[in-house]
Formats: C-alpha cells, sequence, structure tokens
C-alpha cells in the first residue's frame, strides 16, 4: 500500500529550470579551454560567438534574443577602470534613494530570479547534453524554488498531516532594552547542521531573501486554510493551492514587479500589441542579453544598510544598524547559522525577525516610533560600496561586482547598448537611443567616454545609464524596460499552465482592491506583518 498521504499531488512539480549562474558562462568556458589563460577578453569573445552551438531558437535553455548584432569587445583594463567609477560615494546619501520603489522589491528580484533560474536537471543528463540543446528545463515563474519536486519527490519540505510546508522556530534574543523576545515561528525549517530545508538553497543566502522566501512557505499555507474552509477536497488540496498560489505570483509579479520598474500599463499593452524581440517557436528559452546584462539591474537597488526591525536599524535605540554584512551573517549559505555545529547560531534568533512595514509600503502614519522605511537606491550605474569587495574574494578587481559583470558581458559576446537601441528602433520608431553626451554624465561618463565606451557601450552599463537618464533613476529606460518587460511576460506567455491559460482571470484572494493583488496584499493575507511587534495585519494598507 502506497505511503503517499491522500492530498499528495500525482504530477508533482519537477522543475523546468536551470541554475543560470553555472548555465550562462557554458560558452565561456568553452572558449577559454581553447584560448588559453592570456588571451585578452576581445579574442575570448570572439572564439565565445565561433563555440555556440547552432540550432532553432527555443531548442536550447539560453539563446540570444539578437543572435545578428556583433559583440562587444573590450579588454579587461577599460573595463576595470570603468567598474571603479561605478561605485556609489555617499551610500548614506537619500537624494539617491528611488522614491518610488520599496526596497522589499530588491530582495523579491533576487527570489524571482532564483525561480526562473532553478536547476533540477540530473546531472546524468547534463554530462549528456552539455550544451543544453535537448536535456533542458524551460525557464518559468512556476516557484519550482518553493516547490521542489512536490510532495512526492521532495516529502522533507513538508508536513505529514497536511499539505503544507513546514516552517522552523527562531531561538530567544533580547531587543535593544535587554527585554527577550521569545521563540516565534519565523525561520525556515533546517537540518541539525542548520541548512535550511527549502526548495532552492540560494534563499538562504541573506536574510532578507530568506525572509521572503518564509512569506512565500506561509502564503502556501495560508491557501490551503483558504480552500479548507471552502470545502476543497483533501485529494485535490495541494493541487489547487500550488495552482492559485502561483497564478497569484506570476500575476504579481508582472503587475507589482515588472510594472514597477519599467512602465504601468506595459503589460496590457505587450498582450495587445505582441512582444516584438523575444520570440520562440514553442517554449521560452532565457536570452544571454537578459540574463547577463538587463536583469543586473537589481545590483544598482542595493542598499549599504538597513532599518530591519525596531532592534536593527540606522539610529537608536537598537542594537546594531542592519548591515549588508550582517544580512548575510544571519544565513546558512553565506553566514553563520549552523545548528548544533560550534561557533556560529542554533537558528535565527528572533530578534533578527523582520518587520515588512519597513521593506513595503504599509502607509505606516508618520511619526511612527523608532520606525524607518527603506528605500531601494536608485537605478542607475553606482553600485554600494560593499559589492565593490566581495567576501571570499582577494582584493582587486576580481571582487568588485561591477567589473564581474562587465567582463561577463565580454565573455558571453552581448553586444553594445547602441546596436540593440538601433534594432529596437527599427520597430519601435519613437524610442530615441542615448547620445554619447547622455552616457557621458556623471564621474562614471567621464570615464566611459575616455575608453571609448561612450559610443560602444556595454550593455549592462547602457541599460543603467538609460534608467539614471531616461527614468531619472526611479525606472528603466525605454531599451531596457522592453528587454525585462518582454522576457518576463513571455515566460508566463510560454507556460501553457500559467493564470494566462484561463481568457479574463483575475486574482481572486482578498485584496485592498478586488481583481489585483500586490506583495502587500501576498504579506497581509499571511498576516505576520512584524511579528515581534504582534502585529499580524495592519489597518493602514
Amino acid at each position: 500500500m502506497s505511503n503517499t498521504p491522500p492530498y499528495a499531488s500525482r504530477h508533482g512539480l519537477i522543475g523546468r529550470h536551470v541554475k543560470a549562474e553555472e548555465a550562462v558562462p557554458i560558452e565561456a568556458k568553452t572558449a577559454k579551454r581553447a584560448a588559453g589563460p592570456d588571451v585578452p577578453t576581445a579574442e575570448i569573445a570572439a572564439l565565445a560567438r565561433a563555440a555556440r552551438p547552432g540550432g532553432i531558437k527555443g531548442q536550447g535553455f539560453f539563446d540570444r534574443m539578437f543572435p545578428d548584432l556583433s559583440p562587444l569587445l573590450a579588454q579587461d583594463a577599460d573595463l576595470e577602470a570603468l567598474a571603479n567609477a561605478m561605485k556609489d560615494s555617499n551610500p548614506a546619501d537619500p537624494t539617491l534613494d528611488n522614491p518610488t520603489l520599496p526596497a522589499g522589491f530588491t530582495y523579491l528580484g533576487q527570489f524571482i530570479d532564483h525561480d526562473i533560474s532553478l536547476d533540477l536537471t540530473p546531472l546524468s543528463a547534463k554530462i549528456d547534453d552539455p550544451t543544453m540543446l535537448r536535456n533542458f528545463r524551460t525557464p518559468g515563474l512556476d516557484l519550482d524554488c518553493l516547490y521542489g519536486g512536490g510532495l512526492g519527490p521532495h516529502r522533507f519540505l513538508y508536513r505529514q498531516d497536511e499539505p503544507k510546508f513546514l516552517v522552523g522556530t527562531t531561538s530567544a534574543s533580547p531587543d535593544a532594552q535587554n527585554v527577550e523576545i521569545p521563540p516565534l515561528p519565523n525561520d525556515l525549517e533546517r537540518t541539525r547542521h542548520g541548512v535550511a530545508m527549502i526548495g532552492d538553497h540560494r534563499n538562504d543566502e541573506n536574510l532578507v531573501v530568506a525572509q521572503t522566501h518564509l512569506a512565500f512557505l506561509k502564503f502556501h499555507n495560508k491557501v490551503v486554510d483558504h480552500l479548507v474552509a471552502q470545502g476543497s477536497s483533501p485529494l485535490t488540496l495541494f493541487d489547487e493551492a500550488s495552482k492559485l498560489v502561483r497564478w497569484h505570483y506570476q500575476w504579481m509579479v508582472l503587475h507589482d514587479f515588472v510594472e514597477r520598474i519599467t512602465e504601468t500599463g506595459i503589460v496590457a499593452k505587450l498582450l495587445t500589441e505582441g512582444r516584438k524581440f523575444y520570440r520562440f517557436k514553442t517554449v521560452p528559452f532565457m536570452p544571454l542579453e537578459f540574463a547577463g546584462a538587463a536583469y543586473r539591474l537589481g545590483h544598482s537597488m542595493v542598499r549599504e544598510q538597513y532599518s530591519h526591525n525596531r532592534v536593527f536599524r540606522p539610529v537608536p535605540p537598537r542594537l546594531a544598524p542592519a548591515s549588508l554584512s550582517l544580512l548575510f551573517q544571519f544565513s546558512s549559505l553565506s553566514g553563520q547559522i549552523n545548528g548544533e555545529l560550534p561557533g556560529g547560531f542554533d537558528v535565527l534568533p528572533s530578534n533578527w525577525v523582520i518587520d515588512w512595514r519597513r521593506w513595503y509600503e504599509f502607509n505606516t502614519p508618520p511619526g511612527t516610533p523608532n520606525f524607518e522605511f527603506n528605500r531601494s537606491r536608485k537605478l542607475d550605474p553606482l553600485l554600494t560600496p560593499a559589492l565593490h569587495s566581495l567576501p571570499g574574494f582577494p582584493p582587486g578587481r576580481e571582487a568588485n561586482l561591477a567589473f564581474r559583470n562587465l567582463r561577463r558581458g565580454v565573455i558571453l559576446g552581448l553586444p553594445s547598448g547602441q546596436d540593440v537601441a538601433a534594432l529596437m528602433k527599427q520597430q519601435i520608431p519613437s524610442l530615441t537611443p542615448l547620445t554619447p553626451t547622455e552616457i557621458a554624465t556623471g564621474p562614471d561618463g567621464a570615464v566611459a567616454q575616455q575608453k571609448g565606451f561612450d559610443t560602444v557601450t556595454p550593455l549592462w552599463y547602457y541599460i543603467l545609464k538609460e534608467a539614471q537618464v531616461r527614468g531619472n533613476g526611479e525606472r528603466l529606460g525605454p531599451v531596457g524596460a522592453r528587454l525585462v518587460a518582454e522576457v518576463f511576460l513571455g515566460l508566463v506567455q510560454g507556460d501553457k499552465d500559467s493564470f494566462l491559460s484561463q481568457a479574463g482571470w483575475t486574482p481572486t484572494l482578498p485584496s485592498k482592491t478586488p481583481g489585483t493583488f500586490f506583495m502587500t496584499d501576498l504579506l497581509q493575507f499571511v498576516g505576520d506583518i512584524s511579528p515581534i511587534d504582534g502585529i499580524t495585519t495592519v489597518s493602514s494598507l
């Protein structure tokens, strides 16, 4: 007799993704083996393009949106000079905060990235098909990073008595007044050695993305309760809940995330006019121009420190400011949560449980004691100093995230921003490319001009500079917005099981505005706004 519980999915949710950080550099690795260690990056880029496997678009995981454009060629020394100039010299300057984008979207963006790039491909399949032309999983917004393989293959993620996720408990710890905050059900479930038991280990890389993952676990659990109250059958409960969660998530990504960083109404516009640049025959692929440039926009949104809750905030009373380094320390993958092993924390301390009012706009009244609201940094070419000296690397350019992004673009053979803009303008006559003078603005632009990048600009830098010049640092410019919006919409349209498969569907769960569903609605539905303050929901939303 089967031990599978009656609510188990018969089909599971085996992921259809590939881990981008491992798969993107396939061409580069091939080229480097051919070129040797001393060949300049320009030659490596040419070799990378030559090594790129052929095939019909849509038959492999990675491909190009603009396959006919020539790669940008650049030397490491020039890229390093530009990268060094891409530093936020005053990370505490509030004029460089983005007034329209709460900081929570920085880490929601990371969670989404992990969802569309999760790799559950067996190692044997990767060895058999290293170019991913046959054995691959298509990218999609289907929360494989949450559900893993479902109740069958990944039973360890779930409770045994009902189709809900396991949730961990924090350890008691003091607040700034040395008053103990008791254990709370607000950590990821962990092994004896502190490893998070979740569908994608990368979501325990830093505390904010870990707490975001936890919010989605609790979202699923609340949806289960919601469906039980409506009389759903135990035999179909998991499938119904996971479908409802995914559809609300997909709607939210398009309308609350994508439209915030691109332009309001762009989803409806593309649904009406159609995608012009991100096209595929049968199933979606991951565009290199997106993975290697456009969607690296989140790096410019990162702050040096945050107001995490009333205990860890910029000003007293507090225990310490919530610096970027501390947010990484209170995780397992990057930090010191290591269970029963010596030298770290068993689980997350209760005083590090997030206060979501500080990360998303809940209209917290002005003058609320010990409260500060986090906004993301502006979308521009400037990265916070912490990202110029990544831990785990020796001092120098290899520890500079800006340099690593710029060099990755060259190695991947990405085209220049000017070439992409010119191609887009052929189909969108109203699009106006950046001028060399616009690119040369600011100290970073002066270095770009000195190195000739004002006329032939790396795509990642072009998109960030376009956001700064054309979007006032609040939204992407026309090239970046079109790239990002078309890819995200295409991922949803290419999924036959997405919410777009049901014509006219709109969100059905409770929300501030019926028929819509934003991240604040999700957190309000979960009812866990600020656990250390005993705040479940807020009336000001």
